[in-house]
């Protein structure tokens, strides 16, 4: 009988698998899915009265905005728009620290929405980066 745990690792190493054989667009694109995915948790957490589950789901957005997303840039080459973003995630994850400390469901929304345009406008770029490849 396969346990929770099994399906985790399972997952784990699903997800490690496929970070390996991604490029790096396809990279930032999975961070975009898995903060989302943590959004979402942290919201069915918050719900369900599940505090301290819901506090692990936004601090792991947390980690993906600061040690993913934000780490990935190169604000010297990017320029205005890297200086943007960096402040865009700064932004964001003082969003979630708020969120998190008052149970508030309409600051992860505004968090959800506000990366959300974000990783639409990237996922929109990726076949032209693909192609230069």
């Amino acid at each position: 009988m396969t346990s929770p745990f099994d399906a985790s690792a399972y997952a784990r190493v699903g997800l490690e698998s496929a970070i390996l054989a991604a490029s790096p667009h396809q990279r930032i694109t999975l961070l975009f899915d898995q903060y989302q995915a943590s959004l979402r948790l942290a919201k069915l957490h918050l719900q369900a009265g599940n505090i301290p589950e819901k506090g692990k789901a936004i601090t792991r957005a947390i980690k993906i905005v600061s040690q993913g997303l934000r780490a990935s840039l190169d604000v010297q080459q990017g320029g205005e728009i890297g200086r943007q973003l960096d402040e865009l995630y700064d932004f964001v994850v003082r969003l979630l620290l708020r969120a998190n400390l008052e149970n508030n469901e309409e600051l992860l929304n505004d968090a959800a929405q506000l990366l959300g345009t974000i990783a639409s406008a990237w996922t929109a770029i990726g076949p032209q980066t693909e192609d230069q490849r």
